[in-house]
């Protein structure tokens, strides 16, 4: 694959690259039934995350326990599932609600991102409103603990060879021919890793950087605003390389702007908000109590 990409980049004209010829698989075959990447992804992500947000509230200033860890990535799990589904009928595939059992057919595929943050928000919300935490500084925490699991998600889609970009021409030295016939044999962006990259590895870069390497943690709104834009500009501009949804490439043409672009101009503005907020008001210890379940 690597030598593969290096020639293509070094030569004049080269014919694209075959996903098909890379011998990915889907998942791994346990004997009885087959573990999809994409599951995989979601479980190594939250479990991740667990780990990650056990090691957060250690620092001082901590906004909860570990009690309400445990409580959040339970609900945050059922949201995110929940959410991701609901969500993908409501903005990409409404036919769905027409049959209502066909929502429990998650091996079928159709996740919503979007739609997976709003089950994910309404779990913290109801998590910290039972326990009384500070509802941002939460979700300050919660965002670090994101991009990993987008980063695989994106990776498991490239491995199921869906979710493939628009046509270009084969000057571009990574263009791929995908194996779905509804993708015809033209060379097409990788999208998906362009969307692990960024939306994944760099940003998750970032909030580390963040958390472990500064006083961000201590200005409430700033690690969710940082996420919310960062992952807004990151996904508005990788929808110019993404194939639009099959059913929805009318409303993308007419409105002149995909509906995962749409979805994330409002991301993009709180984002922008809450970073405003949070570096115009005192950081926490600046004579601003700590509300928080791990004072130190």
């Amino acid at each position: 694959m690597l030598i593969d990409l290096l020639s293509a980049a070094t030569g004049a004209v080269q014919p694209p690259l075959m996903w098909a010829d890379l011998g990915l698989k889907r998942g791994i075959d346990l004997g009885f039934f087959t573990l999809r990447y994409y599951s995989l992804a979601y479980l190594v992500g939250i479990l991740f995350g667990f780990w990650h947000m056990g090691r957060m509230i250690r620092r001082a200033g901590s906004p909860l326990a570990q009690r309400h860890v445990d409580d959040l990535f339970l609900w945050c799990t059922i949201g995110i599932i929940a959410g991701g589904r609901l969500g993908y009928a409501l903005f990409y595939m409404p036919s769905l609600f027409t049959h209502p059992l066909d929502l429990f057919k998650l091996w079928e595929g159709g996740m919503s991102f979007h739609g997976g943050l709003i089950g994910v928000v309404v779990a913290i919300w109801g998590v910290c409103r039972a326990g009384g935490l500070s509802f941002i500084r939460v979700c300050d925490y919660m965002a670090p603990c994101a991009p990993v699991g987008l980063l695989l998600g994106r990776l498991a889609n490239f491995i199921n060879g869906e979710l493939w970009g628009r046509v270009t021409d084969s000057n571009v030295p990574w263009a791929m021919v995908f194996p779905d016939p509804a993708a015809g044999q033209y060379p097409r962006h990788p999208s998906q890793l362009y969307e692990a990259g960024l939306e994944g590895a760099v940003l998750l870069a970032v909030l580390m950087v963040l958390f472990w390497r500064t006083q961000a943690r201590w200005r409430p709104g700033l690690m969710m605003g940082v996420f919310a834009a960062g992952y807004g500009v990151a996904r508005f501009i990788v929808e110019f390389y993404r194939e639009p949804d099959q059913q929805l490439e009318a409303f993308a043409r007419a409105t002149h702007m995909s509906m995962g672009q749409w979805l994330c101009v409002p991301m993009i503005a709180l984002g922008l908000w809450l970073i405003a907020r949070a570096l115009t008001r005192p950081a926490l210890g600046a004579g601003v109590p700590v509300s928080g379940a791990n004072v130190g």
